[in-house]
């Protein structure tokens, strides 16, 4: 038997948002929910799933996984690099005044 791509779904505290979904998705989302109940020898009722198929399309979406990191790192463009003493000392002067 293939595996399917969610296991048991865990039980967490959960947080209100109402949707709609196309006819043709919550079909679907009905026959993955019986395929999984079949898998796992739990129920698995078809809302239930929604978060945890979002939080695996986020998980396995590359680029949203950088753009996440990105956005916890620190900022390095808006700092300037400190300039080393002993650098400044070696470079030619241009004959300019600053």
């Amino acid at each position: 038997m293939m595996k399917l791509k969610l296991s048991a779904i865990p039980d967490d505290k959960p947080v209100k948002l109402t949707l709609e979904l196309p006819a043709s998705v919550h079909r679907d989302l009905v026959a993955y929910a019986e395929a999984l109940s079949r898998q796992t020898g739990q129920k698995s009722e078809p809302a239930k799933l929604v978060a945890p198929m979002l939080a695996r399309f986020m998980s396995t979406d590359r680029v949203f996984a950088r753009l996440q990191r990105d956005k916890r790192a620190p900022s390095q463009s808006s700092s300037r690099p400190i300039a080393r003493p002993e650098a400044a000392a070696k470079e030619p002067s241009t004959g300019r005044a600053n």
